[in-house]
């Protein structure tokens, strides 16, 4: 599948899905009372999409590595707040594993892409 626009972009698509999931369980009472948490999760969220985006848009494949790169942090990012999270009390055990396990997934991705773009280069 050739990509034409960011939203073609599966670790785009799924970053998505992952941020409105995260919203609505940061939405819930006792999380959304944590302000610096509640934010600092919601901000890199956002980050993971916005980066792909921005490097989408970068008209290099060396700019796009760079923004692809950042996302990924951003989603290492969520994984570790996630743990204050959990414990805390503001997610479940079956929650956190889900999370997890979604990011790793979206980290995947990025990583088959910034091997993808680096083999490009090399042609």
């Amino acid at each position: 599948m050739k990509i034409e626009k960011f939203e073609d972009i599966k670790a785009w698509q799924e970053a998505r899905k992952l941020t409105i999931i995260l919203y609505t369980i940061t939405a819930r009472e006792k999380f959304r009372k944590d302000f610096a948490l509640c934010d600092q999760i919601k901000r890199a969220a956002i980050s993971v999409m916005a980066n792909i985006v921005e490097g989408f848009d970068s008209q290099s494949d060396i700019e796009f590595i760079k923004f692809l790169i950042y996302a990924r942090r951003s989603a290492t990012e969520i994984q570790s707040h996630l743990y204050i999270a959990l414990d805390t009390g503001y997610i479940t055990d079956k929650e956190f594993n889900g999370f997890y396990i979604k990011l790793t997934e979206i980290k995947n991705l990025l990583n088959g892409f910034i091997r993808y773009l680096k083999k490009e280069r090399q042609k």
